[in-house]
Parts: C-alpha cells; structure tokens; sequence
C-alpha cells in the first residue's frame, strides 16, 4: 500500500519514471511544466490521495491517544487488584508476576495497521471490563457480611435507644404525677389558709369566735341596719331565733325584714306604736303574745309552717303562744334580702324611721324546719349551740350600715349580768 501511495505521489508531483523492461528497452520521466494541464482522471487521483493522507495522520494521533489511555488504565487496575488481593497477613499473592505483567509495554506490540489497532484495541477495553467487574464481584462478597453485621449492631444500638427512650418517658410520667400531686396538696394548703386569712380579716379581732358579737342600732332613724348577706332558698317551714334587747317604746320596732321582688313583706317581725309584736307572713298578719321592751336580753324564737299556716312563739325557752291559717300553703320564695333593724318597703330599701328597731340584737339564726321545743329551751339557756342551717349567725355573714355597729358580747354572760 505504501509503494503506491509514493508511486501516485510521484505522478502526481510531475516525474517520468522510465524503468526497463525485459527486453532492455527504458522509459525516461519527464516533469510536467506547473502550467500545463492536467487531466481530470489525474485531479481525481490527487484529491483521493491527500484525503488518505489525512485519515492516516488522524488514526495515527488516535492510536497515540489511546495508547496513553490504555496505560493509564492498566496502572489503575494493577493497583485494584493488588489492593484486592492482599491477604490476611498483609501479603498479596502473585505480586512479582503482576508486577511484571502490568509493568509491560502491552501497547508496542500493536500492529501497525488500523483495523487490527481498532481491533486490538476493542478487545482490551472488554479485557479490562471483565476485570472491573470481577473486582467488583468480589468487592461485594466481601462487604456483604460487613453490611450484615453493620445492620445487627445498627438494630441492636436502635433497641437500647427505644428502651432507654421508655425508661425516660415512664420516669417523667412518674414525676409529672408526684408534682401534680404535690402541687394539689399545696394549692388546697394555700386555699384553706386564705379562707381563713379573709375569714380573719373580716371578722372583728375583739371576737373571741365568730358568733360571739352583736348589733347595736342605738337610734330610730332610717339608715341604720344591718344586712344578712346570705338569702334565703325556697321553704315550707322555718324556725326564726334571735337575742333582742330593747327599751324603746312606743314599739321596739322592727328586729328584721325579708324581702322578695313583688312582695317587700314575705316575712316581718315588727312592734310598731302601740299594737302588740306582729308575724307577717306574705303580708298575712298574726299577732305574737311577746314582751320584750323591759331593757333586758330575751331569748325569741318564731315557728312556721306552710301546712295549715301553724305558728308558734316562744320568750326565754317558753312558748306562749300558736296559732294557724296565717299564709297556709304559701311557700316562702327564695332570693330576697334580709335587713336587721328595718321594715322594707321596696326590696332591701325605702325604710321608715317610725318602723327603725331601737336597741341591740345577737344570735340571729334561721333554719328551714321547725325545731322541736327541746331544742328551743336548749338555745334559751345556753346549754346547747346550734346555728342556723340557711342563715347561721357569723361575723363574716353581717354587715352594718349608717352608724349601726358590731361589738364584742358574750351573750349568757351579759345575760347572767342582766338577771
């Protein structure tokens, strides 16, 4: 191929060989003036052989390129492998010989012809292939049982989190009960101690118990008195006792009031002018056989009930009198206003000096029952205590307006000084 690449340069660049034949006879090349014309069987030629010229020199420099490429990777894949196959101890096998192997030149052997370099170069590219994916092959056998043992030691290290995880939450499960608990405990600690603060605070400091006071109304006006806070819930019976102490005439007065909206005079004590004491229930009047304007403590007590309107009244432990058909099966309405010391004419107002209660009382309790006279005698000799189941007497539960005051008292003493 190479004698007639030079034969047709020769041609083409204009020489006359002349070579001799057999018979002696010689042919003499003449060159070709640069001016004459060339046929175009001869452009043709000349075309073709500067385009073989050219693809010879580009496979050339790829052969070249490649060449580098393949030694690169054989130097590559040499020290994979020996890194492969290093042995326990450290030791590789058959060091020396692949040292020697991948040390050589494989590429100075490839023929000169460029099928056969394309050819050759194929084949050491699927060569070196197979060895890539052998060593890969291998790599993974033997990091399957690193993977194995990595996952076990992974779930195991994940089953002491869990479980220490648990044992944490129960723990603050645990602590958040006991402060809850404690926190209970103090919080109704601290609630009973302020209760009894504000009891304290409002109660007077001369008192020696939160019963042991009184209400003195010294003057018959309309804007002293005194007001139970608590009312009263809805009843069929009632039992009213109070302390009174009075020399006021004519007429104590009136000890106390209750009120409801549409009827001012739902339950009335009252002495006014000269007309004996009076019950007013509903504004239905019976008059009471009592006596108390001698100056001194007297023990009352009022009874009654919505069947039939029986009443009773007792002074001192002693009833002396009953009666019936006062407001019968009346009930006796729930949320008004008890007033001490006046007679409202509007719920918890509209006072008339002429009706005021002049003098002092104590001990106002009321229950939603009758008592039984055994009780009664017991309050009036202050051999039995026994407060009030809907209104008890408390210092806490009384409040004074217009000059009306709360004063220390004893009552059996004072009554005792009395006799």
């Amino acid at each position: 191929m190479l004698t007639l690449v030079v034969a047709m340069l020769h041609l083409v660049s204009g020489h006359t060989v002349r070579t001799q034949d057999a018979t002696g006879s010689r042919f003499v090349c003449n060159a070709i003036p640069p001016g004459a014309d060339s046929s175009p069987a001869e452009d043709e030629l000349r075309i073709t052989i500067i385009q073989l010229r050219e693809t010879i020199l580009q496979q050339k420099e790829t052969i070249v390129s490649q060449q580098g490429t393949i030694k690169e990777l054989n130097s590559k894949l040499a020290r994979c492998e020996a890194a492969a196959e290093v042995t326990p101890q450290g030791k590789s096998r058959g060091q020396g010989s692949r040292r020697k192997e991948y040390g050589k030149n494989t590429m100075g052997d490839l023929p000169r012809d460029p099928g056969e370099s394309i050819d050759q170069l194929g084949k050491t590219m699927q060569s070196l292939k197979g060895r890539l994916e052998s060593l890969e092959v291998r790599w993974h056998k033997r990091a399957a049982p690193l993977r194995e043992l990595l996952r076990q030691r992974l779930g195991a290290l994940e089953t002491q989190l869990l479980r220490k995880v648990a044992e944490l939450e129960e723990e603050k499960s645990q602590l958040y009960n006991e402060t809850a608990a404690h926190r209970q405990r103090t919080e109704s600690a601290l609630n009973s101690l302020l209760e009894r603060i504000t009891e304290l605070e409002n109660s007077n400091n001369a008192f020696k118990s939160p019963e042991d006071f009184k209400v003195s109304l010294p003057l018959r006006t309309n804007y002293l008195y005194g007001r139970i806070k608590k009312s009263l819930p809805e009843m069929y019976a009632f039992t009213v006792c109070m302390w009174l102490k009075s020399s006021a005439s004519p007429g104590i007065g009136t000890p106390f009031s209750y009120g409801v909206p549409g009827q001012a005079n739902e339950i009335v004590l009252i002495e006014w002018g000269n007309n004996p004491i009076e019950l007013l229930v509903n504004d239905k009047v019976a008059q009471l056989p009592l006596s108390v304007s001698d100056g001194r403590w007297h023990h009352i007590c009022i009874t009654w009930t919505t069947r039939d309107g029986f009443w009773e009244a007792y002074q001192d432990g002693e009833r002396l009198g009953t009666g019936d058909n006062l407001a019968p099966w009346h009930p006796i309405k729930p949320g008004g206003v008890i007033i001490l010391g006046q007679e409202q004419d509007v719920v918890g107002g509209r006072f008339d000096a002429t009706q005021a209660f002049v003098g002092e009382l104590s001990q106002f309790n009321m229950w939603d029952r009758v008592l039984r006279p055994v009780d009664i005698v017991g309050l009036a000799n202050c051999s039995a205590y026994m407060p009030g189941n809907v209104v008890p007497w408390i210092d806490a539960n009384v409040e004074v307006f217009g000059g009306a005051s709360k004063t220390a008292l004893e009552i059996c003493e004072d009554r005792a000084f009395d006799s």
